[in-house]
């Protein structure tokens, strides 16, 4: 038995926003186009998922319970420059000025359209380069000299195309998919090998051993956590 893969992901969203009605809107909108959302229902609950996971876009209500928009920005801000949509019902300067001083990269007033708000999310990912869509439609990963193409399973390191095993392939792109988070080696052996797997853990170690060995000069995207796992750096 193997574990199911998730599908090529454009980007991973959190939609932080006390409406359940809105929250759904983006997140089927979200989903059509390619990415993965996650979901909370005011800003401290934003702030928490901040802590577990990273993300490469942030949706923002400014008028929340527990903790409003502007404070939960601030307070992601410590840790992590996600890009951060904010939405708000009101349209003042001083809400838009507060925003951008927190940190917030884009503004956009209620009511909007889901079309524009998948339109502002491409515009950021362009921007900062993060889990891009190539000209083909192909899911890629490049950084430096190297480039994975998940869509296609093709690695290149300096422009030149690697082979890799079967299980090696898999192993990369789930590091990619999960980049800049410690993944534990049991969770790696788990969602690679899948949900039965009784082998030696040492297992592991050879094919990222191998993998490392394949990346060649930029092997040091992948940080040994020790006594946890793995954490691919994004």
């Amino acid at each position: 038995m193997r574990c199911k893969k998730r599908g090529d992901v454009i980007a991973k969203i959190l939609i932080c926003d006390d409406e359940p009605g809105l929250r759904s809107v983006i997140k089927r909108y979200a989903a059509f186009n390619g990415h993965e959302t996650v979901e909370a229902g005011d800003g401290l609950e934003a702030v928490e998922a901040c802590k577990r996971e990273s993300f490469d876009i942030i949706i923002m209500d400014v008028m929340m319970p527990e903790l409003d928009g502007f404070s939960a920005v601030r307070k992601i801000r410590t840790t992590s420059n996600v890009p951060v949509i904010m939405l708000s019902a009101r349209g003042e300067e001083y809400d838009k000025v507060l925003g951008f001083e927190v940190g917030v990269d884009d503004y956009v007033v209620k009511p909007f359209s889901s079309k524009e708000i998948m339109l502002r999310i491409g515009a950021i990912l362009k921007r900062t380069g993060k889990s891009a869509v190539d000209e083909e439609g192909h899911l890629v990963f490049a950084k430096e000299g190297f480039k994975a193409d998940i869509t296609a399973y093709k690695v290149f390191v300096s422009g030149e195309q690697v082979k890799l095993a079967p299980k090696m392939y898999d192993l990369l792109f789930f590091l990619i998919r999960n980049k800049n988070i410690a993944i534990p080696r049991d969770k790696i052996l788990t969602e690679v090998w899948g949900f039965d797997y009784c082998g030696d853990d040492r297992t592991l170690d050879t094919h990222m051993k191998l993998l490392r060995k394949a990346m060649g000069p930029y092997a040091n995207f992948i940080t040994t956590l020790r006594g946890l796992g793995y954490r691919f750096e994004g």
